[in-house]
């Protein structure tokens, strides 16, 4: 735009000198007919004075350098400056040298040229030919002949200096004008760039320096429609991949810490638990070693005691005595049973079972005793349930030793309710059967050693603390597991758990 303008304004001033000069040279022919015509009454009368003066007194306006008039010799008749009258012309003027050349025709046509004072103003000078009359050839002193075409030449030089002047000034002015317009565009393009360059620019470097300095939920805000605004609206875009890629990496990182610390306690876990699994195998040869040995004398004992019932007689304190005795044999060897029961890793004799019917003898079993007199047994069966394939006298094992444990926690009062239903674990389809008693729950320090061989909640004499031991074992071997949940106050659930198959 700049050059454009530049250009613009040359060729303007340079048109406007062009005119100028053409209305000069005009104006300048105009006025060399005006000489011709003041001094035509002279020369047609030969008044040689008259004509000098006339050209002198013309020749002394302003601007006006000199007014000559010359024979086609080239000697000057008349001129405005007295010292020329009557002498040559040189042969390197300009009039001269248009003389010689081969053009005739230039020479007959009225011409200009342009030259310089020593100023460096410009002189327009003027060259007119004076024709041959036929008041010239006709006049009473005979000086010229008809023959003659042209008679002379005037010429004026006129100076250019006002118009010089006039197109400089014109031209300091158009050129301070073009620089203030360079001045004030330059100005709005500086101040349109930095708008729309410079200042999103250092937004966008600002941006940079704070996301590299870990500021990756930084965003910049350029609203403008053009390059800078989608720039922005990428810039933006890719801080927010980074935050969520930094994101997915502290999480992945924080889950990955997670996870090892879980598969470090799972590993503790199961190397306690195989440590617990070698001792309860320790001790479960040991127990069988020690039932084996303890079983034969308990069997003479018992059997002794028999014999002995009979040489007292009914309600003798010495049979009361004998049947304490054979009682805590029996319990002895009950409690034998069940260490052997423990330590015998007999393999399971599995069938397809169906889990209601199962719960159904087991509660048969113990229904008429005592203990469940005033226990109200409500069952909850899915009857819809599958067969599943277990050993079925672990299993009622299992639930019998469930029955009786609620029954001695509810202390043979209460409510005792049995639940089976579907489940799915992880995928996996189980059959659970959930054991409810009313009783007065377990505390929750206890729950972790339930399983433990030796452990009971149960008054002395009451239980061996082999049961649930070995419930937990059967239940494991068949592949499922044994959990409990106890609120003080209100009642025990004992849930067991074991894989589900159809057909």
């Amino acid at each position: 735009m700049v050059v454009g303008s530049t250009i613009f304004w040359y060729f303007l001033i340079h048109f406007q000198e062009k005119e100028l000069l053409r209305n000069s040279v005009k104006y300048g022919h105009s006025f060399v007919d005006f000489v011709e015509k003041s001094t035509r009454y002279g020369m047609l009368t030969f008044q040689q004075l008259l004509i000098q003066q006339t050209v002198e007194a013309i020749g002394s306006a302003e601007g006006i350098v000199k007014i000559r008039m010359f024979d086609g010799r080239g000697k000057i008749a008349y001129s405005s400056v007295k010292e020329e009258k009557g002498t040559m012309l040189g042969k390197n003027e300009s009039v001269c040298m248009l003389c010689h050349s081969n053009s005739r025709k230039a020479v007959e046509m009225p011409s200009w040229s342009i030259k310089k004072d020593k100023d460096g103003y410009r002189i327009l000078n003027l060259l007119q030919p004076i024709y041959n009359e036929p008041a010239c050839y006709t006049s009473s002193c005979h000086v010229h002949s008809i023959g003659t075409a042209i008679l002379g030449f005037t010429e004026a030089d006129i100076s250019l200096s006002l118009l010089d002047k006039a197109v400089k000034k014109q031209e300091l002015a158009i050129t301070a004008y073009v620089l203030g317009f360079i001045c004030l565009l330059s100005v709005v393009l500086c101040t349109i760039l930095w708008n729309l360059v410079s200042t999103p620019l250092s937004v966008l470097t600002h941006g940079m320096e704070r996301v590299a300095a870990g500021e990756l939920d930084h965003t910049v805000k350029i609203d403008t429609k053009d390059e800078m605004g989608e720039l922005a609206t990428a810039f933006n875009a890719m801080t927010f991949d980074l935050k969520k890629a930094k994101d997915e990496l502290v999480e992945w990182g924080n889950t990955l810490e997670k996870k090892v610390e879980e598969k470090t306690e799972e590993i503790r876990k199961a190397q306690a638990k195989l440590i617990h699994s070698e001792k309860l195998a320790s001790l479960g040869r040991m127990a069988a070693g020690v039932a084996h040995e303890i079983n034969s004398p308990l069997t003479g004992i018992v059997t002794f005691g028999h014999l002995l019932l009979k040489k007292f007689p009914e309600g003798s304190q010495e049979r009361e005595d004998v049947e304490v005795i054979i009682e805590q044999a029996n319990r002895c060897s009950n409690i034998i049973k069940g260490l052997l029961g423990f330590a015998r890793a007999s393999s399971a004799e599995k069938s397809s079972i169906n889990v209601n019917d199962i719960v159904n003898s087991s509660l048969n079993m113990v229904r008429h005793k005592a203990d469940f007199f005033n226990i109200k047994i409500v069952l909850n069966f899915d009857e819809s349930l599958s067969s599943i394939k277990a050993d079925a006298s672990q299993i009622q094992q299992v639930f019998l030793n469930m029955i009786i444990n609620a029954a001695d926690a509810m202390e043979g009062k209460g409510t005792f309710t049995v639940t089976t239903r579907k489940v799915d674990e992880n995928g996996v389809p189980f059959v659970e059967v959930e054991f409810n008693d009313s009783g007065p729950g377990i505390n929750e320090k206890d729950i972790p050693k339930l399983f433990e061989p030796f452990f009971t909640t149960k008054p002395v004499g009451k239980g061996t603390g082999l049961g649930l031991a070995v419930s937990h074992g059967i239940i494991q071997d068949h592949g499922g597991r044994i959990r409990v949940r106890s609120t003080i106050g209100k009642g025990t659930s004992f849930f067991v758990r074991l894989p589900f198959y159809e057909g």
